[in-house]
C-alpha cells in the first residue's frame, strides 16, 4: 500500500479545519490599502484592488477555512498556525520561507499536535520580496483540494 501525497492528505480535510497562509509580498506595493497589524496585514473591506492576495484570500473564504494570514514573516505565519491550530495548511511564499515554515509546523508536533498537519505549498514565481508572482491556477487549485465544487 502506498502512502498518500501531502495533497492526498489535504484533501481528506474539511477546508474548515484549513488555514491559508500567504506572503505580504505578493501584495501590489504601490497601490495596496492594506494595514499592517499584529495578525498580519488586514486588507480593508471595501478594497477595490485587484490583486491575488485579495483573489486567493477570497477563495479560501469561500471554501470555508478556518481562517487566512497574509504574513509579513515566518514567525507571524507560525504563530498563527499556533493559535488557530489546523488539521491543514496551504502555504503561499518563496522557497525559504516555505522551507523554513514547513521545518517550524514540525515543531509544534506533540505541543500542539500529536502528528504533523499535511502542509501543501506553492512557491513563489519570482522571490524579491515586493510585488512577487505566484501561478494562480496551481494556488486555487490547492486551496480547493478535496472541496466539493460549487
Amino acid at each position: 500500500m502506498r502512502a498518500l501525497t501531502v495533497e492526498e492528505e489535504l484533501a481528506k480535510v474539511a477546508s474548515s479545519q484549513r488555514v491559508l497562509l500567504l506572503s505580504h509580498c505578493q501584495r501590489p506595493s504601490q497601490t495596496c490599502p492594506g494595514k499592517f497589524e499584529k495578525a498580519g496585514l488586514r486588507c480593508p473591506d471595501d478594497c477595490r484592488e485587484v490583486c491575488n492576495l485579495a483573489l486567493l484570500r477570497n477563495a479560501a473564504i469561500e471554501e470555508g477555512y478556518l481562517g487566512v494570514c497574509i504574513a509579513a514573516g515566518g514567525a507571524q505565519a507560525l504563530k498563527f498556525v499556533k493559535e488557530k491550530r489546523p488539521e491543514g495548511v496551504v502555504a503561499v511564499a518563496c522557497h525559504k520561507e516555505l522551507d523554513e515554515g514547513i521545518a517550524a509546523v514540525g515543531t509544534l508536533v506533540g505541543v500542539n499536535y500529536s502528528a504533523m498537519p499535511p502542509v501543501v505549498t506553492v512557491p513563489l514565481l519570482r522571490d524579491g520580496c515586493v510585488d512577487t508572482e505566484v501561478d494562480m491556477e496551481q494556488a486555487l487549485a490547492a486551496i480547493r483540494l478535496g472541496c466539493t465544487p460549487k
